[in-house]
C-alpha cells in the first residue's frame, strides 16, 4: 500500500465537516494517517466522531481556521462568500469538491498492483442502503472492504473505513453531476428518475447524458448492473445500445439476476436469487418492503460479479438492520411506534409508506418535511400522490437547505391542495411541531417522519415530551 503512506504528511481542512458525507471522507483520511481539521456551524455526533479519531474541529466558519499548507475540501452547498473559502483562495490553496476527495481515495490510493476493485452504487433511490449493505456483508464475512457511504451503518457504527481488502465500496452521488468523475470497476445503478431539478434543467435528458458520461469513464472491462424493472433504466438501456448491461429485476423477464419465491414477513422477507435459470442462494432480510428485495438483489449481483462466495456472505443479509434514517425505529411509548426515514422524493416516500402499510394494520401517520423549495416546486403534483397509504398526514415547514424561498411554494399551500383527506399543517421549529403533534397521536399508531432535513428530530422530541408529562414535569 505504498501510495497510502504518501498521504501521511498531507493536511486536509473540511468546510462543514459535520455533514454525513464529509465526515465519512474525513474519517477515511484520518485512518490513512492524514492530518485533518474542519469546521461547522455547530457540534454534532459526526463532528465528535472525527474528533475522537484525532481531527481538530472548529465551531463556526472563520478565515483564521485556514493555514497555508492545507488542502481545502468543500461540498456544493458551500457558497463562494464563505470566509474560509475566501481565505483559501487568497492563499492560493487547492479547493477540492468532496467528490474529488472520493475520487482520490478510490483511485489514486489503490495498491500498486491495482487489485482493489471500485464498486459504486448510484441511482435516484436506494444508493445509501445498497452501498451500506454491500459494505456490511463484506466486512462481516471477513473480506476487509474499504468503504465510504452516505449513512451510518448501525451495526458497524460508521459510514467509512479504510482496510486492506480487494473491494472499495462507495455511494456515488448524481445530484450535482459529480458522478462523472469516477472510474468504477463495477457500477450498480438502482433506478433513475427526475430529481434535483435545480441542477438537471432539461430533466431526464440531462440525467441520461450524465450517466452516459459515467459509463464512458468506467475502467476497462468494467461491469454495469442495472434494475430492468425501472422505466428510467429501460430508457438508459434503449439509448445506449453499445453498452453491455447486466440486469436484475423481479417483474421483468429475461434478466440476468432475479428474485423468486418471495415470502414477506411483518418486518422482512425471504426469497431465492437466480442467475438466469440457476439458483444461487436463498436470502432472508429483516428490513421490510419489496424495495429492500431490490436492494439485496443489486448487492448480490455485484458480489457475484466480483466472485465473492455468496454462501459466505449469506448469513449477514439477515442480520443487516438497515441504514441510519432508513425506516429506523427511534421511539416507542404508550403503544405508539415512531420510525424515521430519509425519504424526500415522491417515489421514495410512496415506497416507504407502502412498505409501512404492509407491516401495520393500525393507523399510519406520516410527518412530512419537504426538502428544498426547488424540489417541492418541480415535483409538486408527484408529492401530492405519494401519501395514499396513510391515514393521517402532518406537514411541517420546508427545510430550505440554504435555498431561497419561492413565492407560493410552501407547506401551507401544499396542504391546501389535498381534498377530503386528514391532512394538517404545523409551523415552527421541530420542538414546537412536536408539542402540537403529540396530542394528535393515539395508542396503536405507527408514525413515520419523512424528509432529509431536521424532521429526524421529531421522534426524540415526542418521546421527551411524553416522558416529561409522565413524570409530571
Amino acid at each position: 500500500m505504498e501510495k497510502e503512506n504518501n498521504f501521511k504528511n498531507k493536511k486536509f481542512h473540511f468546510i462543514a465537516i459535520g455533514g454525513i458525507g464529509m465526515s465519512g471522507l474525513a474519517k477515511y483520511l484520518l485512518e490513512l494517517g492524514c492530518t485533518v481539521t474542519g469546521s461547522d456551524i455547530k457540534a454534532s455526533k459526526y463532528t465528535k466522531k472525527v474528533e475522537e479519531l484525532g481531527a481538530k474541529v472548529y465551531i463556526g466558519h472563520d478565515a483564521n481556521n485556514i493555514e497555508p499548507d492545507m488542502t481545502i475540501v468543500a461540498s456544493t452547498a458551500i457558497k463562494e462568500d464563505n470566509p474560509e473559502k475566501i481565505r483559501a483562495k487568497e492563499l492560493g490553496l487547492k479547493v477540492l469538491h468532496r467528490s474529488d476527495v472520493l475520487k482520490i481515495i478510490a483511485e489514486d490510493l489503490k495498491p500498486a498492483d491495482s487489485s482493489r476493485h471500485f464498486i459504486g452504487f448510484s441511482g435516484t433511490h436506494g444508493k445509501t442502503t445498497t452501498s451500506g449493505l454491500c459494505s456490511y456483508v463484506l466486512e462481516k464475512a471477513g473480506y476487509a472492504p474499504s468503504y465510504c457511504v452516505g449513512g451510518i451503518i448501525p451495526d458497524l457504527d460508521t459510514n467509512a473505513k479504510f482496510a486492506n481488502g480487494n473491494q472499495f465500496v462507495a455511494e456515488l452521488d448524481e445530484s450535482d453531476g459529480t458522478i462523472t468523475k469516477y472510474h468504477t470497476n463495477v457500477s450498480v445503478i438502482n433506478n433513475l428518475e427526475v430529481d434535483h431539478v435545480d441542477f438537471y434543467k432539461n430533466g431526464f435528458d440531462d440525467l441520461l447524458k450524465t450517466f452516459r458520461t459515467h459509463l464512458d469513464n468506467m475502467c476497462k472491462g468494467g461491469k454495469v448492473i442495472v434494475n430492468k424493472d425501472c422505466n428510467g433504466i429501460k430508457k438508459l438501456i434503449a439509448t445506449n445500445s453499445d453498452v453491455k448491461f447486466i440486469t436484475f429485476g423481479i417483474e421483468s423477464g429475461a434478466v440476468d439476476y432475479s428474485a423468486r419465491n418471495m415470502k414477506f414477513t411483518e418486518f422482512g422477507s425471504e426469497f431465492d436469487v437466480y442467475y438466469r435459470s440457476t439458483k444461487l442462494v436463498t436470502l432472508k432480510l429483516t428490513i421490510p418492503g419489496k424495495h429492500n428485495i431490490y436492494n439485496a438483489l443489486a448487492v448480490t449481483a455485484a458480489l457475484n460479479e466480483e466472485d465473492i462466495d455468496l454462501e459466505k456472505v449469506k448469513p449477514h443479509f439477515e442480520t443487516f438492520s438497515g441504514m441510519g434514517r432508513r425506516f429506523q425505529k427511534v421511539a416507542e411509548f404508550d403503544g405508539i411506534r415512531i420510525f424515521d426515514d430519509y425519504a424526500h422524493h415522491p417515489t421514495e416516500i410512496k415506497t416507504t409508506l407502502d412498505s409501512a402499510r404492509l407491516c401495520n394494520t393500525n393507523r399510519l401517520v406520516a410527518i412530512f418535511q419537504p426538502h428544498r423549495y426547488t424540489r417541492l416546486k418541480g415535483l409538486w403534483d408527484d408529492f401530492l400522490k405519494s401519501f395514499t397509504a396513510v391515514d393521517k398526514l402532518i406537514v411541517v415547514d420546508v427545510y430550505s437547505a440554504s435555498e431561497d424561498a419561492i413565492e407560493g411554494i410552501n407547506s401551507k399551500e401544499f396542504v391546501r391542495c389535498f381534498k377530503n383527506e386528514d391532512v394538517t399543517y404545523i409551523s415552527g421549529s421541530m420542538e414546537n411541531a412536536a408539542r402540537k403533534i403529540l396530542p394528535l397521536l393515539k395508542s396503536g399508531d405507527m408514525v413515520i417522519t419523512l424528509g432529509a432535513g431536521d424532521v429526524t428530530r421529531i421522534g426524540g422530541e415526542l418521546e421527551k415530551l411524553h416522558d416529561s408529562a409522565k413524570a409530571g414535569i
